[in-house]
Order: structure tokens, then C-alpha cells, then sequence
């Protein structure tokens, strides 16, 4: 990585510190698992040889104030650090200690209702919840044979999701979009609208605005069932991806007592790039578009978290944005990778939304995996006819707009424009209001089977 030979430079910051502790270098042992900070530099604190693994949780006593950090590699017989708040006030010779046992989110009862930062730390007007539970910060692993199988249709009650793209009670779903295309108006739809016991949200490297206005504007009423972690786009990068981490171990938490939970993360693609910054940070490979490696595995273990207990546990049943760049659907690596492991993705369209239709839900791109064995067989037909009429209506759209098209030509476009109506008042919805599960079966039968 290009840094100075480490013996001479370690041997000089050594006995710096131990003339201000007052006793001779030969005579300086170390106490404990302990060192000495050799250099920082961007946002990585590289400190002598602490004996600790990766993901050790330490603390540097600067001059500033002791901050807390995370082992995140080696390099030459140094530990290399990531200070949770940034590295401002860290000096050579400054003292690091590790710390004894795993890093946990503090959980229970008393987060509903609440608002933290990416330490748990209260940002609305309250005290400190008083959550008297532990959960390992990075989760406890569920066997996949324990697991309950996706079997019960989940209600979200948004008409196009529950009729073209039904999910399962413990899905794992990407909702891809350009930005500006409306991913948080459909997250506080879903949020208010969802048939579950409570929610948990994410918000990982949003802008700091959209924090308040998402509590207020889309959660509203159901902020007493809510919990929201919240790391704005100007935290550093340790601190959003611990974000995201203490809002499924809160999730997780739920689930484990019985909780059939809806988990929103907003966004997936900001938890990838702080990935990204840790990982070229400590000198990683990059690949494409700079994501290291490991950025693609971290994510198939952070969406892993979520779904199905076991039977005598609840349900986590979750919700990704990916935000897509230049809405290129295609050539994204994350929204790529996304896709590969998650059981469905809705695709929000700008076109959609510019024809003013809301949610601009593109139903020919939406699936659900397991939509298949969670609805009847007519249902399933009716979902599939709607996707062909729409796709054909869309394609030819321009021919028959200049005028181009003789009817009768295409049997499938004629039945397409004589439900258009009908088709296009199916995929509209306001913001606030809620279509159960039943409803929208019978508003997608009306819509391609009725003459």
C-alpha cells in the first residue's frame, strides 16, 4: 500500500509514548491487548499489532475523545481500524485498547414508537430507550432446514403489487429506481398499508431532510409500531453500514418473539457504497464500477437476515431499494447482484410516472417468485393475461397514437386498447389509500376478464 517500513516507524511513536507516560522505552511492555496508533489516513487508523480478529471492536483514546472503532484488516504487523465517527483528533502514539466480546444493538419493547442514529442513540426528542436486550450486531444465523416455507400470501395493500406480483409472508423484494421515480412514496405506502404486527426502517445514506419527512410524511400514525435507524449520507461509512446492521438485528429481535415484522432498507445501494469505501479504504481489488469483491458478498449475507423463522418464531418480510443509476436497469452491478438474490423485485418506471400514472409500477418488469404456489390458478391467469395486454399495448403504442394501426390486424393489441381504461385505472392508487389483498384480485379480474 506504499506505507513506510513499519519497524523504525513503530519503535520512534513506541518511545514517544512512553516518555509521556514517564518510564524508559526499554522498559515499556505492553498491558493487555493494547497498542500504539502508527499513522491515519483516509479514514483507516493503522495501530501496532492488537492479537484481535477482524471485526473486534476497539477504542482509540485521542486527545479529541476516545472513539470507537473496528478492526477491518492487517497490513505488515499493524491492525488497521475504522473509527465508527471518523478519525478526527487521532495522533500518533495515541493509545488503542480492544474491547472484550461481540458488538450488539441494545433491543426491545421500548424502541417502538422511536427514531436512532446508527449507535442507538436517540435523534427525535426522547430519552434513551431503555431496551434492557442484547443482539449481536451482525445477527444470529437461522439453519435453512429450520427456516418455515414462503406459504402464505402478505397482504401489502398496494393494488398492482398484491395482484401482478403477490409476495409471501417472509420475501425478500427489490424495488429498483432511478432517482426521483417515487421509492419512498411506495416504502410509506407500504409501511401504513401492510398487514403486519410492526416495521422496521433503515434509512441508510438518504439525504438528512428526508429523515423527518419520511417519520412524518409516510409513516405518520404508524410511527408508534415503527422503529427507524437512521445514518444520513454525511455519516461515515463504519457508521451506515452499522446502521443498517442494528435495524435487522432490531428485526430479527422482533421476529424471535413471535413478530410477523415488515422490514423496509432504504437503500441497498447506499449500504453497497459504503461497503465500497471500506473496502478500497483497506486496499481491496476494485472490479466494476470500484466495488471490491467481498461489497457483493456482505450484501447476499445482509439480505439473508431476513424472512422466515422457525415455527415457533415470526416472520421478517422485507423490502430493498435499489437506487439504479441512469436508470440502467441492465449494466448496474449492484441492482445486477441484487436480483440474484432476492425472491422478487417491483420496477418503478420514469415513463410511467411521466404518463401520470402513481405508483408508477412497471407491471411487465415486476415478479414475485413465489407468486405461483401463494395464489389460485385463476388468479395466476388473470396476472399473466394483464402482463401480455399491457406489454403488446406498449409496444405499439406509438403506431396507434400517429394513427398507423388498422384494427383487426393484431388480435391481442385490439383486445388490448378495448381494456385499456380499465387496465390503466387498475395500476392507480393514491398515496393514502389501502387495498387489501381481495380487492385487488377482483379489481385485476374486472380489469382482463370482463367483456
Amino acid at each position: 500500500m506504499g506505507n513506510e517500513p513499519a519497524g523504525p516507524l513503530l519503535a520512534g511513536i513506541a518511545a514517544a509514548a512512553a516518555r509521556r507516560a514517564g518510564v524508559a522505552a526499554s522498559g515499556l511492555a505492553p498491558v493487555g491487548r493494547s497498542g500504539f496508533v502508527v499513522r491515519s489516513a483516509g479514514g483507516i487508523v493503522w495501530s501496532t499489532s492488537l492479537g484481535v480478529p477482524t471485526g473486534a471492536r476497539c477504542v482509540i483514546e485521542s486527545a479529541y475523545k476516545p472513539l470507537g472503532a473496528e478492526v477491518v484488516g492487517f497490513d505488515d504487523g499493524t491492525t488497521m481500524l475504522m473509527a465508527e465517527r471518523g478519525n478526527k483528533g487521532v495522533r500518533p502514539g495515541d493509545r488503542v485498547r480492544a474491547t472484550h466480546g461481540v458488538v450488539a444493538a441494545a433491543v426491545g419493547e421500548a424502541l417502538l414508537g422511536r427514531v436512532l442514529d446508527a449507535y442507538g442513540d436517540p435523534l427525535d426528542a426522547g430519552a434513551p430507550a431503555a431496551a434492557a436486550e442484547r443482539w449481536p450486531l451482525t445477527g444470529k444465523p437461522i439453519n435453512p432446514m429450520a427456516r418455515v416455507r414462503i406459504a402464505r400470501p402478505f397482504d401489502i395493500g398496494i393494488r398492482t403489487i398484491n395482484g401482478l406480483a403477490t409476495l409471501g409472508r417472509g420475501m425478500r423484494l427489490g424495488l429498483f429506481a432511478g432517482s426521483g421515480v417515487g421509492k419512498s412514496t411506495l416504502l410509506g405506502m407500504a409501511a401504513r398499508h401492510a398487514d403486519v404486527d410492526c416495521v422496521v426502517v433503515a434509512m441508510i445514506g438518504e439525504r438528512g431532510r428526508e429523515v423527518r419527512e419520511f417519520v412524518e410524511d409516510h409513516l405518520g400514525e404508524m410511527l408508534g409500531r415503527s422503529v427507524v435507524v437512521a445514518s444520513a449520507a454525511d455519516s461515515p461509512p463504519l457508521a451506515r453500514l452499522h446502521g443498517a446492521q442494528r435495524a435487522a438485528a432490531i428485526a430479527e429481535y422482533f421476529r424471535a418473539h413471535g413478530r410477523h415484522v415488515l422490514f423496509l432498507v432504504d437503500s441497498l445501494t447506499r449500504l453497497a457504497m459504503a461497503g465500497r469505501e471500506i473496502g478500497l479504504a483497506i486496499g481491496e481489488p476494485p472490479t466494476t464500477k470500484g466495488y471490491p469483491p467481498s461489497v457483493f458478498g456482505q450484501l447476499s449475507a445482509y439480505v439473508e437476515r431476513a424472512g422466515n423463522g422457525s415455527e415457533a418464531e415470526g416472520s421478517i418480510t422485507a423490502i430493498y431499494t435499489v437506487l439504479v443509476e441512469a436508470d440502467d436497469h441492465i449494466g448496474d452491478p449492484v441492482a445486477d447482484a441484487a436480483r440474484s438474490v432476492l425472491d422478487g423485485h417491483i420496477v418503478l418506471s420514469r415513463k410511467t410516472g411521466e404518463s401520470g400514472i402513481y405508483p408508477p409500477i412497471d407491471p411487465t418488469m415486476s415478479l414475485s417468485r413465489p407468486m405461483s404456489s401463494l395464489v389460485s390458478q385463476a388468479h395466476n391467469a388473470a396476472a399473466i393475461r394483464f402482463r401480455l395486454l399491457w406489454a403488446r399495448l406498449e409496444q405499439k403504442r406509438e403506431l396507434v397514437d400517429i394513427g398507423a394501426y388498422a384494427p383487426g390486424r393484431d388480435p391481442v393489441l385490439d383486445d388490448a386498447l378495448g381494456r385499456s381504461a380499465r387496465m390503466d385505472a387498475f395500476l392507480r392508487q393514491g398515496k393514502h389509500d389501502k387495498v387489501p389483498l381481495e380487492q385487488s384480485v377482483e379489481a385485476l379480474r374486472r380489469a382482463v376478464e370482463e367483456a
